[in-house]
């Protein structure tokens, strides 16, 4: 058996870590689902792509208010955190059975926007909880796992929420993933975890704590930092997704091939990532996924058919690293009680690029040819992957490393 294998096996025989696993398969499949479906429902009522547009911005905006968001973690029992924002989720996606004309969808936003900053305070307790609950030898697999299940997920959740829109509309998607969150709330409640009691707030802001600590720690930055390029260098070539297919000759529902053979891409990167993190440390591992996330990106450039397959998995076996090594280094890196501030700001620093390169590449996308946009953005990938293999504290960590760490077989 390969020592990934073993891992795998391991992390699946591992109580608090098979249970949050199965949480997040089953409340992943409903967000997809409703992702997919909101946006739709929005065009079915209104006709209108901009406000069908805002379903996902109001989703997304929270993540701005992460640092925030994320002190009620540090503030408040992990479990119970858990257990009541997914409670609170279920009780208010049963209220979008009142959206049914376009004078209700303020409601529908309402739920979104809530639905994002609960799942910004979720991901907070559940990354503080999970280092608590689970070894930590077994932090990136976990983590690599965890990603693999969201990006299966992507494969077939939204496939699903379509079927059920078209057969039952909005509220019957809405019905699916109130159902999800109640079914991962049980099995949360069969944690076994010991908390701490939270500490009380000091004289200083306690969400400046989280932001101060990140942006001080000499490995959590760089690498932090890094991802965040990514992210943004990402999202604004994902916005030259659509341009890149007509560059093939092909109809946008191409674009569907591609998201599958890049969401193949990041499930087997997450079942590897365990073994790797450990062989290489947090910062060469999300190095090397920039660099192969740069490569991929230049490379969309070319007008081949294979060459922009092979890119769709690259980028997909790529991009995933820098996250699931940021994660799991602020797991490592970060004292228990300032672990969801720290948790929710770095998701902030990684994740609000993305949008901010989705919103860019739409503007370029209608200004100049995408060909030298792509080169460009691949060029800006590789310095940043060589800065971060160069930062002073991924060579202390290089050198501190003992032989069972660098083979844990």
């Amino acid at each position: 058996m390969t020592t990934s294998t073993w891992a795998v096996v391991r992390v699946l025989r591992d109580r608090s870590a098979g249970l949050y696993l199965a949480g997040a398969v089953i409340s992943g499949f409903g967000t997809s689902a409703l992702w997919l479906a909101s946006g739709v429902w929005v065009k079915e009522l209104t006709g209108s792509d901009g406000l069908a547009a805002l379903c996902l911005l109001a989703m997304w905006a929270p993540t701005l208010a992460g640092p925030l968001l994320g002190t009620l973690a540090d503030r408040l029992r992990r479990k119970p955190l858990l257990i009541g924002t997914n409670l609170l989720l279920a009780a208010l996606l049963l209220t979008l059975f009142a959206v049914g004309s376009p004078g209700r969808l303020w409601l529908l936003y309402t739920v979104l926007f809530v639905y994002g900053a609960a799942g910004v305070v979720h991901d907070a307790a559940e990354s503080a909880l999970v280092a608590a609950a689970v070894d930590r030898s077994l932090l990136g697999d976990f983590n690599g796992l965890r990603m693999t299940a969201t990006e299966g997920m992507k494969l077939v959740a939204p496939l699903a929420g379509a079927a059920l829109f078209a057969a039952y509309g909005g509220p019957g998607v809405a019905l699916l993933d109130a159902v999800t969150f109640v079914l991962a709330t049980g099995l949360y409640a069969l944690l076994r975890v010991r908390e701490q009691n939270p500490q009380p707030p000091g004289r200083r802001a306690p969400t400046a704590d989280g932001i101060r600590y990140l942006w001080q720690h000499a490995r959590l930055r760089p690498l932090v930092l890094a991802g965040a390029t990514t992210m943004f260098c990402a999202g604004l070539s994902g916005a030259l997704l659509y341009a890149v297919i007509d560059g093939l000759g092909h109809s946008p529902d191409y674009a569907g091939v591609l998201y599958a053979v890049q969401g193949i891409g990041s499930v087997a990167v997450g079942l590897a990532s365990g073994p790797a993190l450990r062989r290489l440390g947090e910062h060469r591992f999300a190095a090397y996924g920039i660099a192969l996330t740069g490569v991929a990106i230049a490379a969309r450039a070319t007008p081949s058919d294979l060459v922009a397959l092979l890119c769709s998995a690259a980028i997909g076996a790529g991009l995933p690293c820098v996250l699931i090594a940021a994660l799991t280094a602020v797991q490592h890196e970060t004292p228990n009680a300032l672990l969801g501030r720290t948790a929710a700001t770095a998701n902030t620093v990684l994740f609000t690029p993305n949008v901010l390169g989705l919103a860019t590449g739409a503007a370029l996308v209608e200004l100049t040819d995408y060909r030298p946009l792509l080169i460009a953005l691949g060029a800006t990938l590789l310095p940043t992957a060589t800065r971060l293999l160069q930062s002073p504290a991924t060579t202390d960590r290089t050198a501190s490393r003992s032989r069972s760490d660098a083979n844990p077989a």
